[in-house]
């Protein structure tokens, strides 16, 4: 999957959206790692942290007390024009 910069952290079957059964939000790479060695990806605001594989595979990470973090999230590349 390559090191990508930005992904789309895509929440199916939790909070859907109307459109189209999906809730998402965009990370961006940090300099910090997670416990398993890959880079956390963060949203603006902080509160949504992942660390993400090269094959994909994501971690979600609390950012804060009283975080259940969820399961079953998938990233997709975000594609820069």
């Amino acid at each position: 999957m390559g090191r990508d910069e930005d992904f789309e952290l895509v929440f199916a079957g939790e909070v859907a959206s109307v459109s189209d059964g999906e809730d998402a939000v965009v990370v961006h790479r940090t300099d910090r790692k997670g416990p398993g060695g890959h880079p956390i990806y963060a949203d603006d605001t902080g509160i949504v942290q992942a660390e993400i594989s090269d094959r994909g595979e994501v971690r979600m990470i609390a950012s804060g007390g009283h975080q259940q973090p969820a399961s079953g999230v998938e990233a997709r590349p975000v594609v820069q024009p």
